[in-house]
Formats: C-alpha cells, sequence, structure tokens
C-alpha cells in the first residue's frame, strides 16, 4: 500500500502543473491519497475521438453565446453602487473566453446542454468575471465545446489533443466577431483559466502579426500559468509595464501571501503582472491603492462526477466593492495576496492557500477600473493622430 501512494503522489506531482489550481477544490469534495488514482483517471472511458463530440455552434445564433450586448445576461451584472456603460453603444468591445466550467468524465469536451450545471457555471463566470468589463465595453462571450477539466489530469499529449480540438471553437467565435459584430471598434481581450490558455494562442496566432493587432486595446488572459516563453514569438505583443500601457497583455496566478516562502518550480518562468500596482513583477503593493474586491454571486457547481443536471440557481445582485481590502505582490512568477483565512473569500479561496478561484473576486474593481483606463487611454491616442 506505501509503495502505491508513493507511485500516486509522484503522478500527482508530475501532472502538479495543470492540476494545482483544482487540488483544494477535490481534497474538499473528499480526496485523499487511498482514492486519488481512482479519482484523477476516472474520467471518460474512452481515447479522445473528436467525431464524438457535439457538433459546432454556429455563432450567428444568439444561443451560442454566453454574453451578448443585445441580450441580458449576467456579464450585465454590476456591483452594487457603480455604474456601466450602455453596451449597445460602448466605443470599445471585449471577447471573453470562460474558464472550465465542465467537470464531469463521461466526455473529453462540453456536450452544450441546454439546461445543466455546466451552463449554470459558464452563467457564473459571466457574473463574477465578464461582468468586471462592463465599465467601459460591450461583453461577448462565446459557449465552446470546453475541454472536460480531467483533460488537466492526462498526458501532455491527450492534453494537446483536446485542447488543439477545443481552440478551433474559440477562434471560429473570434473570426465571427471580428467580421460580424465588432464592426471595427477596438477590442480588449479577457480570460480566466482555460480560457487563458486559449486565448494566449489567439493572441499569438489571430492577433500579434496581423493587421488586428492596432486594434487590440490590451488584453487580460488570467490565471492558469502563462510562460515567459509565448512572448519569445510575440512581435508586437508584450507584457504590460504600466497601468495606462495599451497593447499589451497581463497575466497572474493568485496564492495566498501565507505560501510566499515555499518553493513553487511551477512558477519559475510564469508571467506575473499585479493588478494593484500594474507593474510586470515588483514590490508589495499598498493597501490604499486597492480599488476594490468584490464577492461572487451565486455558487460555482463543483460536482466532478454524477449527472450534469441543472439546479436552478439563481445570481443575487454583486455586492458593493470592499476598498482597500487586498495587498499583493508578485514574486517568482506567483502572485501573493492577502491571507483571506476566516472572511467570506475563503468560501471560494480552497484550504491549501491557491487562490485560483478569486484571481478575479479580490482585485475585481482594480481591473474594472484599469479596463476603463486602458480604454480612455487607446481612444485619447486615436484623437491625437
Amino acid at each position: 500500500m506505501k509503495k502505491i501512494i508513493v507511485t500516486i503522489a509522484v503522478l500527482l506531482s508530475v501532472i502538479g502543473i495543470w492540476v494545482y489550481p483544482y487540488f483544494d477544490d477535490l481534497r474538499d469534495q473528499g480526496l485523499t491519497m487511498d482514492i486519488a488514482y481512482d479519482y484523477f483517471f476516472s474520467g471518460p472511458d474512452h481515447a479522445f475521438d473528436s467525431s464524438l463530440a457535439v457538433e459546432q455552434l454556429d455563432y450567428s445564433q444568439t444561443s451560442s453565446w454566453a454574453a451578448l450586448p443585445s441580450m441580458k445576461d449576467e456579464a450585465d451584472m454590476i456591483p452594487k453602487g457603480e455604474s456601466g456603460i450602455d453596451q449597445n453603444d460602448a466605443p470599445v468591445d471585449v471577447f471573453f473566453v470562460h474558464p472550465t466550467g465542465y467537470l464531469k468524465g463521461d466526455n473529453w469536451t462540453d456536450p452544450l446542454e441546454e439546461k445543466s450545471a455546466t451552463k449554470e457555471n459558464t452563467q457564473w463566470m459571466m457574473a463574477n468575471q465578464a461582468s468586471a468589463y462592463n465599465g467601459c465595453c460591450s461583453v461577448y462571450a462565446p459557449h465552446y465545446r470546453q475541454a472536460s477539466i480531467y483533460s488537466y489530469f492526462g498526458s501532455d499529449e491527450l492534453r494537446a489533443e483536446v485542447h488543439d480540438f477545443v481552440y478551433q471553437d474559440v477562434k471560429k467565435s473570434f473570426e465571427y466577431f471580428v467580421k460580424n459584430l465588432s464592426n471595427g471598434r477596438p477590442f480588449i481581450i479577457a480570460s480566466h483559466s482555460q480560457g487563458t490558455h486559449h486565448s494566449i494562442r489567439l493572441l499569438a496566432e489571430e492577433i500579434d502579426s496581423s493587421d488586428l493587432y492596432p486594434r487590440m486595446v490590451g488584453a487580460y488572459i488570467i490565471g492558469g500559468m502563462i510562460s515567459k516563453d509565448w512572448m519569445n514569438n510575440m512581435v508586437n505583443i508584450e507584457v504590460c509595464e504600466s497601468a495606462e500601457q495599451v497593447g499589451c497583455l497581463v497575466h497572474w496566478d493568485t496564492l495566498n501571501v501565507t505560501q510566499i516562502n515555499k518553493e513553487m518550480p511551477i512558477y519559475q518562468n510564469n508571467i506575473c503582472v499585479n493588478p494593484i500596482t500594474w507593474k510586470n513583477e515588483g514590490s508589495l503593493s499598498e493597501l490604499k491603492d486597492a480599488k476594490g474586491a468584490v464577492y461572487v454571486s451565486g455558487k460555482f457547481l463543483l460536482g466532478f462526477s454524477g449527472d450534469d443536471g441543472p439546479t436552478d440557481q439563481t445570481f443575487t445582485p454583486l455586492e458593493a466593492p470592499v476598498k482597500k481590502y487586498v495587498q499583493a505582490q508578485c514574486k517568482d512568477g506567483a502572485l501573493f495576496a492577502s491571507d483571506q483565512t476566516g472572511t467570506t473569500f475563503q468560501t471560494f479561496s480552497g484550504s491549501g492557500g491557491n487562490y485560483h478561484g478569486l484571481d478575479y473576486a479580490l482585485f475585481y474593481m482594480d481591473i474594472r477600473e484599469n479596463a476603463k483606463l486602458k480604454v480612455s487611454t487607446y481612444l485619447n491616442s486615436l484623437e491625437v493622430q
């Protein structure tokens, strides 16, 4: 038994670079080392076969989008006391690629059930992440045949195969957005976690060296670890060095500050821009500069097994921001934020120090205000030309 547990520990450490953000969530659902092997590899009982996936969505249909300016959706939510822009008349658009909400092991990709827990998870992402951009911009967020969480638990080859397939949906929806929806307007790329893994590729392959780049106000590709190696082949896009800089990208992965002195080699080559100072790496932010954390609305459904039936959940209005709430510092590729133990935010922070679920919530107003600043800076530069 001891030998089996050691073997499992080695397996977990090998795949940890991809699964790390989810360890705490799994453990909270009863994961132990004795059952870890069965738990991690109880995903689809068949090899990935793209022919088994549902058909690609038709992005000319409103139902293929989780958020559009023309429809009422959770991305319209605004924190209490704050204001938003008229999304039907916004000068800049946001193309938001949502993270993983399909946590089941029946299929390698989301079967896109109209009524499901997965769809409710997407609504959660619109309410608590995509909504951060409605202070400056129209929000467009496609549904897509997202990869199952179990794609992160397998081999590099499996993950690449599944994600290459899924990326084609993101690319197709972006192409439709550019050709039929944006009407030549400037845009922001935004994402989280799995969405970030697809968005960095979108930036590199479709935007950086194309005639779309001059229209890119910026990119908020947050969470999920992005290697600095991606920047080696970028011609125009850089990592942001200041709050006002446009045409650049920001990324961070949030951990509890209590973890700051632990060795975490998986983050060594990771991009980290501090969402309070907006500097690439750098010193600890000051509390007075924190624009505000916003507690999440609704419940993210962490069911890793069983059916994917809906829970008919509703999303209450976003609470007022908690200003001057958190400090943060980039160190060795990770962003270390104030300890949330004993706070309301702890309920979505996990128990082991990883704040992947709080990448947006702790810095919601910082993101919101910075997006407004970048849009203003970009539009003013057009007037000067």
